[in-house]
């Protein structure tokens, strides 16, 4: 469930206290009525004896005075030893949000397959062509109807057997994914999220998912994570950051049913619990995704922020930024965030994968996640991703910060 510290209740009003001068002219009444009392209903007797004189002129008074004063003061220290309670209450919980919001994913592989990916594989080539800006929507055919719409796709013949595209992308996908969990024992245990988007039938790329697994050589076995996109991520931190478990995550967009404006693309990546795995070393670290809640209350400035604070302050820098998923209102929202949290708004720094691809759909922030880590493995510093997709009720912002060694001491 999202962390929403803006949410928390504010701290309890401190008692008023007992004022002094208040008290004292309280006093000198008291003093003033017990005196005329006395010398008014005391008779002519009282005034000869001064010790009861004084006694029914100041002292009951004074009594009478010093158990309201008791009585206040019990009442002030009553009051803010709830106040202190209520206060030290709600630093447990801040401190227990803040430390539960804190938390992070090590990226221990990644797979990445786009329109400008090179014919022989090279991930860098693919990474270099993304950051240059390198375009491959255009006009061609699409595998749906033959129509020839503006799309991006991962193979530009549109008559081959989709089934058999499929088959070689999840291979190529699980391939790489394959070198990393060969390192790891086969009773590790493996949860799988597999976000899908394409017009075949479920049970056709179903079926084409279980060949490519057999085939795969993948000595793990899986059990299936529930959810979609960075919710499910967001859940996982929540519920099962001291797991055993591994996350991976195989994310496509395959010849989806309206192909006008969109890409074909496959992503794979693994994640690892912090608290849990020391065996692979991490290429990067993921955060804790915030999403805005009420996209047109401008709430993406208050996702962009809390995401950037969950990092540690060192790693608060932005060097690039990554955008995928994104229409046309969420544009202009993160053109005005950008500005008002300091981050690079133009040049080099910032890259439009729509622009580039299309739109990638379901795989929208996996994406851009996965061409971050990539990057932060060239060594670039902190990346930040804003995405949407499909399932996305409004935008989402996540954070990537490079492995530095005083984070390596302490995953």
């Amino acid at each position: 469930m999202p962390i929403r510290l803006d949410k928390m209740p504010p701290l309890a009003p401190s008692p008023q206290r007992p004022r002094f001068l208040l008290w004292l002219g309280m006093l000198l009444f008291c003093c003033l009525l017990g005196t005329g009392g006395a010398l008014l209903f005391g008779g002519e007797s009282l005034p000869q004896k001064p010790s009861d004189f004084w006694t029914f002129a100041l002292g009951i008074p004074f009594l009478a005075w010093c158990v309201l004063g008791f009585g206040r003061l019990l009442l002030y220290v009553g009051e803010q030893g709830v106040a202190d309670g209520w206060d030290s209450a709600r630093e447990k919980d801040l401190n227990r949000k803040v430390q539960q919001g804190r938390r992070s994913q090590q990226v221990l592989g990644v797979s990445l397959q786009t329109a400008l990916g090179d014919p022989a594989g090279d991930s860098e080539l693919q990474l270099e062509a993304l950051m240059s800006g390198e375009q491959a929507l255009k006009s061609q055919a699409s595998r749906v109807d033959g129509k020839i719409l503006r799309h991006s796709c991962l193979s530009c013949d549109a008559d081959e057997n989709p089934e058999s595209i499929l088959l070689s992308i999840w291979t190529q996908t699980l391939a790489d994914l394959a070198l990393t969990l060969a390192q790891l024992p086969a009773d590790q245990p493996l949860a799988l999220l597999l976000d899908v988007d394409t017009g075949l039938p479920e049970k056709q790329w179903r079926r084409v998912w279980r060949q490519a697994w057999r085939e795969s050589g993948i000595r793990q076995q899986t059990t299936p994570v529930d959810g979609r996109g960075l919710t499910a991520l967001d859940q996982w931190l929540d519920q099962r950051i001291d797991d055993r478990a591994m996350l991976m995550v195989v994310a496509v967009q395959f010849a989806p049913q309206q192909p006008e404006g969109t890409a074909e693309v496959a992503v794979g990546l693994l994640f690892g619990n912090r608290l849990t795995q020391a065996t692979l070393p991490p290429i990067a670290y993921l955060h804790r995704p915030e999403q805005e809640r009420k996209p047109p209350s401008g709430d993406l400035l208050y996702a962009t922020r809390q995401a950037l604070d969950w990092l540690p302050p060192e790693s608060r820098s932005v060097q690039q930024v990554w955008r995928a998923g994104i229409d046309a209102r969420g544009a202009g929202a993160i053109a005005s965030v950008m500005v008002k949290v300091g981050m690079p708004v133009n040049g080099s720094g910032v890259y439009d994968i729509d622009a580039m691809l299309g739109h990638p759909g379901c795989a929208s922030p996996w994406l851009a996640i996965a061409a971050g880590t990539q990057a932060i493995r060239r060594g670039a510093g902190t990346q930040f991703v804003f995405s949407g997709g499909a399932a996305a009720a409004g935008l989402w912002g996540t954070a990537l910060i490079p492995v530095s060694p005083v984070l390596k001491q302490v995953s």
